[in-house]
């Protein structure tokens, strides 16, 4: 069991720096979500060599590591040139992987109808059928790959994504039907995902790698009101990454089912909300994570 931290509230700081503060509040390791110096969103990794060196450097002297890395990249465009693109930015970003010994790569299913998804491609064509089909191609193109380097894919269904819950999701990914490729469980997403946590999380159990945690609301409650967006209507996916305790998850019910299923694999920190009171919320997220793991023998 890893408890890692997503740094995406203290983005400002040099990737150094990140690798001081995650040591600092107590982190096994980082969560490096997207960010404009290293991998940015949608486009070729901005990661130079000196950056990747003088990271790598960092996380040895702070005694950390880089746990994750997450991609985030147009791979299931139904546009050929686009998800061509795609693979050419993956296959850079997993040989970032292999120099920062990095053993996780974490990502979404991508691509979708909603007007966000779809931006730039003609109306009509980013279907779920036509996002799928592009999105087993790039499964063609990659599973090779992370086999052969030995670092382990693990996938999302997420908010807006041409699957956005845990079924399909948890069936397409055994159906890769490769040990490279694993499942990540989002806990603020939990209410697109469906209605039994606990159910989800036994279900995936073996296929399991990655956690995020945060809070959410449950946007589904108080005649679809616990958020108001105007206009009424709005094909919108509103969900929080709040502290633990600030949100409607039932925290009991989590870590009893990851101590029962017995998970041993990645949990990470992911609160977004808060960037005026990131350390606290940081060291704040540690502290409860860990509470909550010790009580249970997962720690």
């Amino acid at each position: 069991m890893k408890l890692v931290l997503d740094p995406y509230m203290q983005r400002h700081f040099s990737l150094p720096e990140i690798a001081r503060i995650t040591a600092e509040y107590g982190y096994d390791g980082i969560e490096l979500s997207p960010r404009s110096d290293f991998l940015e969103w949608w486009v070729m990794p901005r990661a130079t060599s000196q950056r990747i060196k003088d990271f790598k450097r960092a996380i040895r002297e702070h005694g950390t590591e880089l746990s994750t890395l997450q991609p985030m990249y147009r791979w299931s465009s139904p546009i050929e040139e686009e998800r061509v693109a795609a693979m050419r930015y993956w296959k850079r970003a997993i040989e970032i992987a292999v120099e920062m010994e990095c053993p996780l790569m974490v990502s979404e299913f991508g691509r979708g109808t909603s007007p966000e998804r779809s931006r730039g491609l003609p109306s009509g064509v980013a279907t779920p059928e036509t996002c799928e089909a592009a999105f087993w191609r790039s499964m063609d193109d990659l599973v090779p790959i992370f086999e052969r380097e030995g670092i382990t894919l693990s996938i999302e269904p997420h908010p807006e994504d041409w699957v956005e819950t845990f079924h399909p999701a948890v069936d397409i990914i055994r159906n890769i039907g490769s040990d490279a490729v694993k499942m990540s469980y989002i806990v603020p997403h939990t209410f697109f995902y469906g209605e039994d946590m606990a159910s989800m999380l036994r279900e995936a159990s073996d296929i399991l790698a990655h956690v995020r945690i945060a809070d959410t609301y449950d946007h589904r409650k108080s005649s679809e009101l616990r958020y108001i967006v105007n206009p009424p209507g709005s094909q919108v996916r509103v969900h929080q990454h709040l502290d633990i305790g600030q949100g409607e998850i039932d925290w009991k019910v989590f870590f009893d089912t990851l101590a029962e299923i017995k998970f041993d694999g990645v949990v990470s920190s992911c609160v977004f909300a808060w960037e005026e009171r990131a350390e606290e919320s940081s060291r704040f997220m540690h502290g409860e994570i860990t509470q909550q793991l010790k009580s249970r023998g997962l720690l």
